[in-house]
């Protein structure tokens, strides 16, 4: 795949969601980011402000998690927490589905719970936020892939997303060509879970993956770099 170092960095979501990371550890490990060109960085929703405060000024934008990782909190409570991050200065949410609702076809709850995050990001970011739905992609098989990637749509969503990394498996090639189908060229796919070197995440950009979550995003960029 023809890509320069620069552009791949641009796709990356560089990720931080380790529940042992506080502010002194986060904190350096955002001033080894900043410059990288990565789309974003996403971390845990306590380091949204410390993050803020480090990507001033850079094209770098603030990522954080909603109802993470399980998916399951009250339709209210997401729509706030996502408000409240954005407030804080995040401007990109990734939410989980409610994958209990979606696995027993309650698809009317699980866009109406998509949808209320979206309105409430919308509103508090005045049109300019991005709302990622995560599926969890290892709870569904093809045809739930495909449907929940639509309903996201539906709802208004800006991105599907495949996993948290913390569920029964990360993202799959397969998982990505299913979204991208799905939602055509309207959304964006991001593929997140397991990805940790250059040619896990060419595959995924090749599948039709407009980001990539990881945790690794400086090796994988380093990896191209000499071939640039």
């Amino acid at each position: 795949m023809d890509i320069t170092a620069s552009e791949l960095a641009s796709h990356i979501d560089q990720t931080l969601l380790k529940p042992t990371i506080g502010f002194a550890a986060a904190s350096e490990w955002m001033d080894a980011q900043v410059g990288a060109g990565f789309a974003s960085l996403c971390v845990s929703p306590f380091l949204v402000p410390l993050a803020s405060q480090k990507l001033a000024g850079t094209d770098t934008l603030v990522c954080s998690v909603c109802s993470f990782p399980l998916g399951y909190s009250n339709t209210e409570s997401k729509a706030e927490e996502a408000a409240h991050l954005v407030q804080l200065g995040c401007v990109e949410v990734d939410m989980v589905m409610n994958i209990a609702a979606f696995l027993e076809d309650q698809d009317t709850f699980v866009h109406d719970d998509i949808a209320a995050v979206v309105a409430s990001v919308d509103h508090e970011s005045n049109g300019t936020g991005i709302v990622k739905v995560i599926l969890e992609t290892g709870y569904l098989d093809d045809e739930g892939i495909d449907r929940a990637s639509r309903l996201c749509a539906k709802a208004g969503a800006h991105y599907v997303k495949t996993s948290t990394g913390f569920g029964p498996r990360g993202a799959s090639v397969r998982d990505v060509e299913i979204m991208r189908a799905a939602v055509g060229s309207d959304l964006g796919v991001k593929a997140a879970g397991g990805i940790r070197d250059l040619e896990t995440a060419l595959a995924m950009i090749e599948a039709g993956a407009s980001r990539i979550g990881a945790s690794a995003g400086l090796e994988i960029v380093g990896a191209l770099a000499p071939r640039a």
